[in-house]
């Protein structure tokens, strides 16, 4: 067997699983049992992770191409051309299907009397409303190119859509091309109205059709088109050399440099004339090598994630209210109870209240002295930042690690950085050639004359708005043996040059395999002695062939393996002779998964980690990661509660097999819907 089909036969190669991923999403989207808003928005969902895709990995394939490489093992044994032939042709099937989906949803929306009309639908009452709404919204914001064969076209907007429109001038025998810009800034739904007890929506896209008359009225023109078009971009930073620019100032400016990325992907609307396509194709320098997709009359479908409500909440899920953690009072010091014992918030099911707690009354008491932080994506208003600069006013020295290298939201934490830096707060910016991907807290509290560490560690980041949608756990502890692993974290971010050993945690990028692959070792080795072993984790992507080679080793070994992997699994499992003891489910539901718990048997004495590593070689070799040991007993059973309700999931979950299609788990047990038992679960711990 060549190494090629020994890739080919061991692995799934990252990119088509993660395309299956995204298929888990749309099904989401089709699924009737979800409430009918909802479904749109997993629309919107399933389109903006393809956005992503294409500006990364197939990115990413698409430079190996053109390097001229051929078959690269991390590629799963596939050709690089090959691979983004496959990709194309499954993205143009997911397009269609994804369509056909949309379809379906507007149809039962007219079942609830809510109407998307397009420009030929708008009634004779609704017309005033659009002219008006054009004059005073629209036209100030609108950027219109007219195109000619005399002056360049300006570079497109990376995933921006514009209406490519065509006018016939001189009874056709001319033809005059202009592109409308869709404004991000502009609401794409415009809610007209009610009549009747109806409700009617036009898109931006149609209210503009309308009125291409009012944009294009000083070109006398016999005819008039317009088809939707978008480009996406190439999303890798480049980076100066110049040694006179500081980091913060090269990120920003490949920031925006990424706007003028080369193309990657060209959507147009299916329906557009070949002329027109040609003529717009040739402009724009897009040749074979791009994926080059039709579509429907609408791109960016993103912005269904944004659909608006209508004040329907039938035709939404239920909102929950985050629950507190029991014995753990916000409105008590968080620091006395912590000093006490460890405590495990398990957000959005928990309020992530508590998080901004510890770090208001440790802006405000006064026996604190440091503050240590990583910051990987903060929220837009970010209370987290608002409470380190509230601690620096009052004298603490404050130290935030930002990783302005986060992709899609580098710009943001140029910004925050700034502003942290402007009021006082001592700024890291990781490690060269690492991403700080690491989500912790230490802080540092004088009590009897001594300092005293306190803190916190999570799977997720330190942000209010993902909080309410990202399973995260994050664990509150006192505990200085734990502590004193992650000060020296930061340690090396200050004096990276250093190798440190650590009694606890595990880390990127020094320790992490090693470490994982010494807990799987004794599960091995058990196993062969007749003792009990299992290992049982649950993370958002594995793809790095190290680990799935030492999970095959376990399976064949005998060892019981269950895994929750909501994306990227390039793990091939129930396979005889190579992992027939290996099982993988995928939930996705209402919330997004984004937990990494990592459990072994230990002879029946469970270690149990949270980490914020997935089992992939950017987190093992690139990042600064860390995976931190349970050690309190209670939270340990917690932790191995949670998993076994998600792994219960016959209603949400899909099996992950050779077969790649997705299919429900389905059983004969009682009905378990993991996300909505889990806040029923906690719901029964602050009862008892």
């Amino acid at each position: 067997m060549t190494k090629s089909e020994k890739l080919n036969n061991s692995y799934i190669n990252r990119e088509i699983s993660w395309l299956q991923f995204n298929a888990r999403v749309l099904q989401e989207a089709e699924d009737k049992n979800v409430p009918l808003i909802e479904r749109l928005r997993f629309v919107g969902i399933f389109s903006n992770n393809l956005d992503e895709f294409f500006k990364v990995r197939y990115a990413t394939v698409k430079r190996i191409v053109e390097a001229g490489k051929g078959a690269k093992s991390e590629l799963g044994g596939i050709k690089a051309k090959e691979l983004l032939e496959e990709i194309t042709q499954i993205v143009i099937e997911q397009q269609s299907e994804s369509l056909e989906i949309l379809s379906n949803i507007q149809s039962e929306l007219e079942k609830e009397n809510i109407f998307i009309i397009k420009e030929n639908e708008i009634t004779t009452q609704q017309k005033h409303f659009i002219k008006q709404y054009y004059i005073q919204k629209v036209s100030p914001a609108l950027v219109t190119i007219i195109l000619s064969n005399q002056v360049d076209l300006p570079n497109l907007k990376d995933s921006a859509s514009y209406l490519a429109v065509k006018m016939g001038l001189n009874n056709g025998k001319l033809n005059q091309y202009a592109l409308i810009e869709i404004s991000k800034s502009l609401d794409r739904f415009v809610v007209l109205p009610d009549q009747n007890d109806k409700s009617y929506i036009i898109m931006l896209d149609d209210l503009l059709r309308y009125c291409l008359d009012d944009i294009f009225n000083i070109f006398k023109y016999d005819s008039i088109s317009a088809h939707m078009i978008k480009i996406t971009r190439d999303a890798e930073l480049d980076f100066e050399s110049d040694l006179s620019k500081s980091f913060m100032e090269k990120i920003s400016d490949s920031v925006k440099h990424r706007q003028i990325g080369e193309p990657v992907r060209f959507v147009y609307d299916k329906t557009i004339d070949v002329e027109t396509l040609n003529y717009l194709m040739s402009k724009m320098g897009i040749d074979s090598h791009d994926s080059i997709i039709p579509g429907g009359r609408y791109h960016n479908r993103r912005d269904y994630i944004a659909f608006p409500s209508l004040g329907r909440t039938d035709l939404l899920y239920n909102k929950i209210e985050p629950l507190p953690i029991k014995n753990l009072s916000l409105e008590a010091s968080i620091f006395e109870s912590v000093a006490k014992k460890d405590y495990l918030l398990y957000a959005p099911y928990q309020t992530f209240s508590y998080v901004v707690k510890f770090l208001r009354e440790a802006a405000l008491d006064p026996t604190v002295k440091t503050i240590k932080i990583t910051i990987y994506r903060l929220a837009e208003i970010s209370h987290v930042a608002s409470s380190l600069i509230n601690a620096v006013k009052n004298g603490k020295k404050v130290t935030v690690s930002m990783e302005i290298q986060a992709r899609f939201d580098e710009q943001a934490n140029i910004d925050y950085a700034q502003q942290m830096q402007i009021e006082g707060i001592n700024l890291i910016f990781g490690v060269q050639g690492l991403k700080v991907h690491s989500k912790m807290c230490v802080i540092e509290r004088e009590e009897n004359h001594k300092l005293k560490r306190y803190g916190f560690i999570s799977t997720g980041n330190f942000n209010e708005s993902t909080a309410q949608i990202y399973t995260d756990y994050t664990l509150f502890t006192s505990n200085q043996s734990i502590l004193k692993d992650i000060n020296k974290v930061f340690n090396f971010f200050e004096i990276n040059y250093k190798l440190y050993r650590y009694k606890h945690i595990i880390t990127s990028p020094h320790y992490t395999q090693k470490g994982f692959f010494k807990l799987i070792d004794t599960e091995i080795k058990n196993v062969k002695e007749g003792k009990p072993a299992y290992i049982q984790l649950k993370m958002n992507s594995l793809s790095s062939f190290n680990m799935v080679d030492k999970l095959y080793e376990a399976s064949r070994a005998g060892v019981k393996v269950k895994m929750i992997i909501r994306g990227i699994c390039c793990l091939i499992p129930g396979v005889k002779g190579m992992s027939e003891n290996i099982e993988v489910i995928s939930i996705v539901d209402k919330f997004l998964e984004h937990t990494r718990l990592y459990m072994f048997c230990n002879n029946n004495n469970p270690k149990v980690y949270i980490s914020s590593a997935d089992f992939m070689t950017r987190n093992i070799e690139n990042r600064v990661e860390v995976s931190c040991p349970i050690l309190d007993e209670d939270i340990k059973q917690e932790l191995i509660d949670t998993f076994n309700i998600s792994w219960s999931d016959n209603v949400k979950s899909r099996i992950l097999d050779e077969s790649r299609k997705n299919e429900y788990r389905k059983n004969k047990l009682p009905k378990v819907r993991s996300q909505f038992a889990l806040y029923d679960y906690y719901l029964k711990k602050l009862e008892n």
